[in-house]
């Protein structure tokens, strides 16, 4: 069951009382909260390619991925985008076509209501498709490198299966050199889930909201987390595992 609530810049999002989690921060919004912590950075620190592949963990309400359209849209990015996106809510996704998105989603109502009857588009430059299962079933089925994932599923109190060690071995396996992962979350142990397996974990702070996360195999121009400081602090601290929410 799901209610609708209304965020800081003044886009909508809903509340989910299976996660009891809404979809979006209140306080930093939900159009701004995906600009900002995921698409912008996203494409600041990837490497430019006529075409990148995009996963979005996990696709809710579609926020992530519509606004990585009208990002490239406004800047008017000559670059072709597939999108993969696991939701296993297939009643939410179903919903879509009648959710109150921004007016900056406005021309985007055709795909809308693609992806929502269809959980596809397509075009000459975007290409979005929706997996109606758990996103560790999705991952494992990859056969394309990714070199961008927007790392947003539900928290990891909430939907800890999908910050683990092993999760993050299974976006390792199917990660481009030049990935950037983009994350809200910035607790020790998801970094050291991520650091594990060989990302390098950065901090970064969007415009007019909270400090976000970074991680990459490649060096970038960010503040670098000192992870192995962190764990010499603090000998207590120690990555999310899956045996441990079995």
């Amino acid at each position: 069951m799901i209610e609708k609530l209304l965020t800081k810049d003044g886009t909508a999002t809903l509340y989910s009382k299976e996660f009891n989690e809404s979809y979006h921060s209140l306080s930093d919004g939900a159009l701004k909260e995906s600009l900002e912590k995921h698409i912008i950075p996203a494409f600041k620190f990837s490497k430019k390619k006529d075409e990148l592949n995009i996963l979005d963990i996990c696709f809710g309400l579609g926020y992530n991925s519509l606004s990585t359209l009208y990002y490239i849209k406004k800047n008017n990015l000559n670059i072709k985008i597939n999108i993969i996106s696991p939701e296993f809510d297939r009643e939410l996704i179903k919903s879509l076509k009648s959710f109150e998105y921004p007016e900056e989603f406005g021309e985007f109502r055709d795909i809308i209501e693609s992806l929502s009857s269809n959980l596809y588009y397509e075009d000459n430059q975007f290409r979005i498709e929706i997996f109606n299962e758990d996103a560790r079933e999705t991952i494992k089925n990859i056969d394309k490198k990714i070199d961008i994932l927007y790392q947003d599923p539900f928290s990891p109190k909430k939907n800890p299966l999908l910050w683990t060690r092993e999760y993050f071995k299974d976006i390792r396996a199917i990660a481009s050199k030049d990935i950037v992962i983009t994350t809200y979350s910035v607790a020790t142990p998801i970094r050291l889930s991520m650091y594990e397996n060989g990302f390098n974990i950065y901090k970064y702070q969007g415009e007019g909201v909270r400090g976000s996360t970074i991680a990459s195999l490649k060096d970038l121009d960010l503040e670098r987390v000192d992870i192995e400081h962190k764990k010499a602090v603090n000998r207590e601290a120690r990555s999310l595992r899956d045996i441990d929410f079995s």
